[in-house]
């Protein structure tokens, strides 16, 4: 039986590119062909967007290259381990998941970032990255989560079994806006650990705010930038895709939030 990587872990418990295609098709508005993955991880996004979209092509950047080949490859996914500053293919989304916003730790390396990305995009280009914040931004503890293994060709002999996942935040400097965040997994059958991986991903980001990041984006170039609270439910029953952004004026977000911001070419 095949031992569990953290990848495969992470893939479970923390990504959601089920949810992601759709909100960003709807994002869009049109009929976007071209994905920008950054800070990609093992681009399983970029994987599931060639895989849901026809004539689609998607781009995958990421400095780690055990990450990067994780999946193998796709005739229609370009993989490059390099620095996204050094990725200059043209896109009609680019998105930044998992917070790797928060690797542009000053304004003016965030600003020198997102100049680029928008000098990527194609016309009507949307630009999209997530972010967390509110009461407990910078609060530190652990948060638990339960995940069951599906029954999956990619994980033979696990089917069923419990991950307890655990989100860390270790560090947290309001001041500085700096964190640290740790993700640890434990693989359990019938209430017996299987695998336990501490500090299998460890992150030091800046938590940029929602004004902060607004400001940035105007400034780099982009011509309006949209907050949403969510990505679920982006198509309708008949098929559509559709979401919304928050309304300032009507909406409120949570005390504690993660939302996905949008700058418009």
């Amino acid at each position: 039986m095949q031992t569990l990587t953290k990848h495969d872990l992470y893939e479970i418990c923390v990504q959601s590119p089920g949810h992601l295609v759709p909100f960003l098709r709807a994002v869009h508005g049109k009929e976007p062909r071209v994905l920008g993955e950054d800070f990609s991880g093992t681009a399983a996004l970029s994987d599931l967007w060639v895989g849901s979209i026809f004539d689609s092509r998607a781009i995958a950047v990421d400095l780690d290259g055990d990450a990067l080949g994780f999946h193998g490859s796709h005739e229609r996914v370009t993989k490059t381990q390099a620095d996204v500053l050094a990725v200059s293919d043209p896109a009609d989304v680019i998105f930044v998941g998992n917070f790797s916003i928060g690797y542009r730790h000053s304004r003016v390396d965030l600003v020198e970032y997102l100049r680029h990305a928008r000098s990527r995009l194609k016309p009507g280009g949307v630009f999209v990255c997530d972010t967390y914040g509110g009461t407990t931004a910078y609060t530190l503890g652990d948060v638990h989560r339960d995940h069951w293994i599906p029954d999956d060709v990619r994980y033979p002999g696990h089917a069923g079994k419990r991950i307890r996942y655990t989100w860390e935040q270790r560090s947290a400097d309001p001041i500085t806006g700096l964190v640290t965040n740790i993700l640890h997994f434990r693989v359990e059958k019938a209430g017996m650990i299987e695998q336990e991986m501490f500090d299998a991903f460890v992150y030091e980001w800046r938590l940029w705010s929602l004004p902060e990041l607004s400001d940035a984006m105007l400034e780099a170039g982009f011509s309006a930038v949209e907050v949403y609270d969510k990505t679920g439910d982006a198509v309708d029953a008949d098929g559509n895709v559709y979401v919304l952004p928050v309304d300032d004026g009507e909406d409120e977000l949570e005390d504690s939030y993660i939302v996905l911001v949008a700058g418009r070419v």
